[in-house]
């Protein structure tokens, strides 16, 4: 996870070094925005990989020494069946009917939406 860490981190400094030269000479602010966005991103991907090569350490394939068998038993957790997507869906479609036809339904799909992100992300919070 350190050599993506370090890829990402290139990549958000080309994205900054670009959005600085970028906003100084065109003075566009769609441009500009655009080129803000991608450096968040590409940075926070690479904290992303940082952040777990320092949880995890290294991996079986980034040793010299690593073998196939290094990777074997559990991958990781995987959730059961769960009714949360199907929630934050149906609020996504309230929310887009409340741009049509009200601000009160909007609202509404809005709190949808919220609570089913929130379940998804905490639904499995304590398992480990």
């Amino acid at each position: 996870m350190r050599t993506e860490a370090w890829l990402f981190a290139g990549v958000a400094w080309f994205f900054l070094v670009t959005d600085v030269l970028y906003a100084a000479w065109s003075r566009d602010p769609a441009g500009t925005a655009a080129l803000t966005v991608a450096f968040l991103m590409a940075t926070l991907v690479s904290y992303f990989f940082a952040v777990t090569y320092r949880r995890r350490g290294l991996r079986p394939e980034d040793r010299k020494n690593g073998e196939v068998h290094d990777r074997a038993g559990p991958v990781d957790f995987f959730p059961p069946h769960s009714v949360l997507p199907v929630c934050t869906a149906f609020g996504a479609a309230v929310l887009a009917l409340g741009v049509v036809f009200g601000l009160w339904l909007a609202v509404i799909g809005v709190g949808i939406v919220a609570g089913g992100v929130a379940g998804m992300a905490f639904e499995f919070l304590g398992h480990d």
